[in-house]
This record gives structure tokens, sequence and C-alpha cells, in this order.
């Protein structure tokens, strides 16, 4: 659906528009028009390509999605695909509730006259990325490259509270690991939060490559002049990169050693069944010994026999359990 179509001239609103008189407006100087979209269909799709003279690539990867970020540049206008990641609440395998992230696409062309928006499988708006420019009309001046700029720095803004809930969630994880017994839970978390890191990273790293193109080098006529503004967009993706390096280093390492752990614990089940067996062995084996059917054996008609080998018996797994617990193995 359309979501909306303004005009702006001289880096001020001029007037919500119908997407029929897009030609009509942009054949005006100091004019460029803002187009927004949210699962649009082919003929809104076929609509604006006539409207902006779209390449035909283009249109077709707007309107299957599941792109990979990336930018493209067809003649003077430019094909930019970027990821949008929302945390979601979902049901797992036991009924519970539990978060998880969902990844949408917003594709962006933009010309030296128009930008147009295609939102996919997303409730993330961008009102406030609107009302930002339109509050800056000396920055709005610089055309669709700025709107841009603003669209692609909110993305990029919106990624951090997701990495901040990642955090929060393996900090917690972690001091799990070392309050109890390791549970097949925990390692199923650490493996979902590592699947979640994925995600995050997927979106991210694709994206400093479209940055680097519109920053350094070879710029993309439409942007030229906003090399500062794609910079600080690429730093904020840089600092976010990193910080999720770091944590699936320590992810790694919390796997590691919540496996580590789980080799304890069976150690120290082994341990114990061990010593359990060795208090048993001893009578069975003195209780085994009397317990042969030959007539001439030491002890059997001796009238404290029976006291003496079960005192005998007592004492030895007394000992026995002394020296387990001095070696911790009880």
């Amino acid at each position: 659906m359309l979501v909306n179509c303004v005009a702006y001239t001289k880096g001020k609103k001029f007037a919500d528009i119908p997407v029929a008189d897009i030609s009509e407006q942009i054949k005006k100087p100091d004019t460029f028009v803002w187009v927004a979209f949210k699962d649009p269909t082919p003929e809104e799709l076929a609509q604006i390509q006539e409207e902006f003279d779209l390449h035909d690539l283009a249109i077709e990867d707007a309107l299957k999605g599941d792109q990979r970020p990336k930018l493209e540049e067809y003649g003077s206008s430019m094909f930019l695909v970027m990821h949008t990641v929302e945390k979601i609440v979902t049901t797992d395998k036991d009924g519970k509730a539990c978060d998880d992230l969902r990844v949408g696409e917003v594709a962006v062309f933009v010309g030296p006259q128009f930008i147009a928006t295609v939102r996919r499988n997303s409730d993330l708006f961008f009102l406030e990325v609107r009302g930002r420019t339109e509050k800056e009309p000396e920055l709005l001046q610089h055309g669709p490259a700025y709107v841009l700029y603003a669209l692609m720095d909110t993305v990029v803004d919106r990624y951090i509270p997701i990495f901040e809930g990642l955090r929060v969630e393996f900090e917690a994880l972690e001091e799990r690991i070392f309050q109890g017994t390791t549970t097949r839970k925990q390692i199923e978390a650490l493996y979902s939060l590592k699947r979640k890191l994925m995600v995050l990273d997927h979106a991210i790293v694709p994206l400093l490559e479209v940055t680097g193109k519109l920053q350094g080098g070879r710029v993309p006529p439409v942007c030229a002049g906003l090399g500062d503004y794609f910079r600080d967009v690429s730093d904020h993706l840089l600092r976010e990169q990193q910080s999720i390096d770091n944590l699936r280093d320590m992810l790694a390492t919390a796997i590691s050693v919540n496996l580590s752990l789980i080799t304890l614990q069976e150690s120290e089940v082994t341990k114990r069944l061990a010593a359990y067996a060795a208090l048993i062995a001893v009578p069975t084996l003195v209780a085994g010994i009397y317990g042969m059917n030959f007539q001439y054996m030491p002890e059997l008609h001796w009238k404290y026999g029976y006291p003496a080998v079960m005192l005998g018996m007592v004492l030895v797994d007394l000992y026995l359990v002394k020296r387990f617990k001095d070696a911790r193995w009880l």
C-alpha cells in the first residue's frame, strides 16, 4: 500500500501529491518527490517504475524481496537494499513465550529528483525520519541523498537496542552457567543467542560495503557532497560489527566452558558411582568368601566369627568413606 507521497521544494514540504502527478512535479527545478510503500502490489511498483523510469531489474528485486543488503547503480539512479531487524515474541516447543528476531527489508530507489522506499515484512515505520528531515530544511536542500542518509542512519541506529538486548541475554545466561547444574536448555539458549547474533551480523556486514561505496572512492553522482554523512553511518556500523564480534567470541567461550562443565559434572558422577561401588565391593568380597560351601574353612565354627566379620566390613567401609571424602569423591 502507499504510505505517503510528498513533493519538496528547496528543502521544504510543498504538498502531498498523488502518484500520477509525480512525473510533473520532478520536472520543476529544486524539487524532489519522496514516496513510501509498504508491501506494494506489482501494479503499484509498475506505476512508480513508469513515473521514475526505473530499471526492470531493480523493480524485479523490489517485488521479489529477500535480497542481500546491496547497492546497484542504473544510470543516474541507484537501487539500495537494507535489512531491518526487530524483536518479536514467539512460542517455543513447550508453549512458552520467547523472544526472537524478525528480519525485514527496505528497498530504496534514489534519483536526482526522487526517492522511493519499499518496506517489506516489517512493522517499523519511518515517520520519525520524515519528521526529522522536514525540521532541517537547510540539509533537506541536498535532496534525495540526504533522505537516504537519514533512512540509513535510522536503520543502523535501530540495530543498537537489538544488540543491547542480546548482550543482556548473554550476561543472564553466563550467570546461570556457574550457579548450578548445566542443563540442556542452557546449551539451547546459547546456540539460540548465537543464531540471533548471526542474523544481526548478516544485516550489518554487507551494509558496510554499501556505505563504503557512498563515502569513498567513486561516489555515485546523486550522493556527491554527502560523504561525511555516510562516513558517520559507516563508523556506527563498524562499531556495531566490532561489538558483535566481541560478543560472539565471548559466546563461543561460554559454550566451551558450558561443555567443559558438563564433562566435569559427568566426572563427578563417575567418581561418586566408583566410590559407592567400592563401599559395596568390600562387604560383597568378604560375604562371598564365607558364602562358599567348603567343609574345611577357618573361622566357620568360631563363636565370634560373625560379629568379627561384620565389624571388619564396617571398619573397612568407614576407612574408605574417609579416604573418598578426603579425595572429594563423596
